[in-house]
């Protein structure tokens, strides 16, 4: 005897560009949650954008009070932006303790205004808040925008690994608004290219040749080339979401991780000193380095991307990666690899690239050759290093 049990859930969410989100005249949040009744808002937002937008928390309130239907259901909880909001789990305590106080139930919205990691985290406790509700983002990060803030997963860092909790969990909405990039620091702006670079490479190759072309008008922080490279991303980000028919990540492949096996393990090795973006820039190099290496990559290609990765300020080499003595190649690092495989669970499926805009899966790595390719970067490009 048997009852077999089967269901399609339907997913849509938006994601939407706009500036000035909470001024009174722009109509979009109102929109987006096109409230039918009273209904309650709550915000989580990144302490370091109230620190660069000190008016945001009263043009917020203004906002909602002045808006048919929305009403604000808490003093809007600011905690810590970057990794420590993933790190220590009071802020996530704290997130739910506000979806509790504030009466956050599957009728209501909880936004999460900030980075990466905020989104993370604000959407986990979303997640498992009554067993899921309504939560919408608005990322204020390069990164956040083009990449991690457009997709489906949540979660916190625990037992000393990158989101080792977790859920899938989609976003009612995803509102960008660009003018949370002007404040950023240099190292946070061009920390999201990264993943611009990441998804050219292994998906597109015109894109690559346009951020070729367009790293100066990025360098010196022209808002309008920014916006065009962050649409770009997250549409690619998109179709890989929906297009791959895999968005909760079922099987094994992962190519949007492509140079991310080292880069989560170098955030861990320099105490999240470094910046996810620029981790992932130095993953990108020692991965194509090894391409070329075990005969996937041409030369001709590597010595490109190596040098469009540096022309936009990134380091390509960073002293973790090698063992204390400086000799030999972290063992920390090798065994990235493995909870790379273990993360993902089964076989191992790790995304390299045979030409620029197309990646492939290989499921083993030579360690003699990711030791080679750790040396040559050292090598070449040791005078970069912090």
């Amino acid at each position: 005897m048997k009852i077999q049990q089967n269901f399609t859930v339907q997913y849509n969410y938006d994601i939407h560009f706009t500036q000035h989100l909470f001024r009174e005249d722009n109509p979009l949040f109102r929109t987006v949650i096109a409230a039918q009744r009273q209904t309650r808002v709550a915000f989580v937002i990144d302490s370091g954008v109230v620190d660069h937008h000190p008016d945001l928390i009263a043009q917020l309130t203004n906002y909602i009070y002045n808006a048919d239907l929305l009403e604000l259901a808490a003093i809007p909880l600011v905690v810590p932006g970057g990794e420590k909001v993933k790190n220590d789990l009071q802020y996530y305590d704290q997130t739910l303790a506000l979806i509790n106080d504030a009466k956050i139930d599957r009728h209501a919205y909880l936004v999460a205004i900030g980075g990466g990691a905020l989104l993370d985290m604000v959407g986990f406790a979303a997640a498992v808040g009554h067993r899921g509700i309504r939560h919408i983002r608005i990322p204020t990060t390069v990164l956040s925008q083009n990449d991690s803030g457009v997709g489906v997963k949540n979660g916190v860092n625990f037992f000393g690994k990158k989101n080792f909790i977790g859920a899938f969990s989609p976003p009612q909405s995803v509102i960008n608004d660009t003018i949370f990039l002007t404040t950023l620091d240099p190292r946070d702006w061009r920390a999201g290219v990264a993943e611009a670079i990441k998804v050219a490479l292994i998906k597109d190759a015109p894109f690559f040749d346009w951020l070729e072309a367009h790293a100066t008008a990025i360098n010196e922080r022209d808002l309008n080339t920014m916006t065009d490279l962050v649409y770009e991303c997250a549409k690619w980000h998109c179709d890989h979401i929906s297009g791959g028919n895999d968005p909760f990540e079922r099987g094994s492949a992962r190519p949007l991780d492509f140079g991310h096996w080292a880069a989560h393990k170098l955030e861990q090795l320099t105490r999240f000193e470094i910046r996810h973006g620029e981790a992932v820039a130095i993953g990108i190099a020692l991965d194509v380095v090894y391409a070329t290496k075990v005969g996937l990559l041409n030369q001709t290609d590597c010595d490109r991307i190596l040098a469009v990765i540096a022309s936009y300020g990134f380091d390509l080499f960073h002293e973790a990666l090698l063992s204390e003595d400086g000799e030999n190649v972290n063992s920390a690092l090798l065994s990235g690899i493995e909870e790379f495989r273990e993360h993902l669970g089964g076989e191992l499926c790790i995304t390299l690239i045979n030409k620029i805009g197309h990646g492939l899966e290989v499921h083993e790595m030579n360690l003699n050759q990711i030791e080679a390719a750790v040396l040559t970067l050292q090598t070449n490009y040791h005078s970069h290093a912090h």
